[in-house]
């Protein structure tokens, strides 16, 4: 007979293995190509000494002359705190109740939850990567003829935001989007009212979730407690207003990653349009074969470089990258929410449904930010 304990022992020794791999493999072909490691965590935050810069002591000089002064590379403390990742399921006791005697409809309820579960997650995780760690979504543009927002691209139906006032105080929290027309850019809420400049954000997310490639590839501001205007080496390649897409105009912004920050170019990312732009541009005199990756994903090959196209990649924009640079520091992996008994399911008091809650404990580092590369103003196809 199927109870909330064996259930607990399931999602322990069935279901955490492979939502695991599935959310660290199969989320996203960026995400997979990126280490993870419990290294340089400190109680919650992260702590990862980096080196940046040639080391002295290097020199030409004469037979008997004076050997070259030394001087140790230089180094910088990278200071992150561990954003806390979350993902829910849910079962009713009239759902958990029903199939208690038949181990195979119960079965198939926990895999409609747990693959709920692991689209949801994939997407938000998916989109946070791309993101500056605000958890900033869209914001409203006009009111006048229904909500429209600068970008849909962030939203889907069925997400809980939070609705912000243009200077940052909250106005309304855990509202539903509730449709997404994707053609006009306008979203329809359950709550709150909205005005124009208000912006969304991912329920309880503002400022805390893991630090994306915008925040990376900015220009300005700060990145991991120190500010861009005083370490150099924290900017990144950019070039704006790019342009046609070309073989040779897209080998040069590669050649220039390379000059700029001294590593290798091994991972393009763009949007769909993007590569619709270099799929146009090389297909008249190159063939683009495929390259599987980890995770099981493909990508198209630009001189042996993987080119993959993400939902999440603004608009006209190719990041250049070198995922060695790249780690996913974690206190954890994916681990289930456990209470002083040691359970799993926990009945939401109130109410005749049973809540388990997968947490981690993370966050992204890139070690050399001036060896990745931005393009922006892309022509899209």
């Amino acid at each position: 007979m199927v109870t909330t304990q064996n259930a607990d022992s399931v999602l322990k020794s069935y279901y955490l293995d492979v939502v695991s791999e599935q959310l660290d493999k199969s989320a996203n072909p960026f995400l997979a190509a990126v280490k993870k490691t419990t290294a340089d965590v400190w109680g919650r935050d992260v702590r990862k000494v980096v080196r940046f810069g040639l080391a002295g002591g290097i020199g030409a000089g004469t037979e008997d002359g004076a050997l070259p002064k030394s001087l140790g590379t230089g180094y910088a403390q990278f200071v992150s705190t561990l954003k806390n990742l979350y993902g829910t399921i849910e079962i009713t006791d009239k759902a958990l109740r029903a199939s208690a005697s038949n181990e195979g409809a119960f079965v198939n309820l926990l895999n409609d939850e747990m693959d709920a579960l692991v689209k949801s997650s994939s997407y938000n995780f998916g989109r946070m990567l791309f993101g500056d760690g605000s958890g900033k979504l869209a914001t409203v543009t006009s009111v006048s003829d229904g909500n429209v927002v600068d970008t849909v691209q962030n939203l889907a139906e069925g997400m809980v935001v939070d609705l912000y006032a243009e200077g940052g105080s909250l106005k309304t929290g855990g509202i539903a989007v509730t449709s997404v027309d994707r053609k006009n850019k306008k979203i329809t809420l359950s709550g709150g009212s909205p005005a124009a400049n208000d912006f969304l954000v991912m329920q309880n997310s503002k400022d805390l979730e893991i630090t994306g490639l915008k925040a990376v590839c900015a220009t300005s501001g700060t990145l991991y407690g120190l500010d861009k205007a005083d370490h150099s080496w924290l900017i990144p390649y950019v070039k704006e207003s790019f342009g046609e897409m070309s073989e040779n105009a897209l080998q040069a912004a590669i050649d220039a990653v390379e000059e700029n920050g001294g590593g290798k170019v091994n991972f393009i990312v763009c949007s769909w349009g993007v590569r619709r732009a270099l799929i146009e541009a090389l297909a008249s005199f190159r063939k683009m074969d495929p390259l599987a990756l980890e995770g099981g994903f493909t990508a198209l090959s630009f001189n042996g470089i993987p080119v993959v196209a993400d939902r999440f990649c603004p608009a006209g924009t190719m990041y250049l990258l070198n995922t060695e640079d790249f780690a996913l520091h974690q206190l954890c992996d994916w681990q289930w929410l456990e209470g002083e008994d040691g359970k799993i399911l926990k009945q939401i008091p109130g109410k005749p449904v049973y809540t388990a809650t997968l947490v981690k404990y993370a966050e992204l580092m890139c070690y050399r930010p001036c060896g990745q590369g931005c393009l922006t103003g892309i022509e899209e196809k």
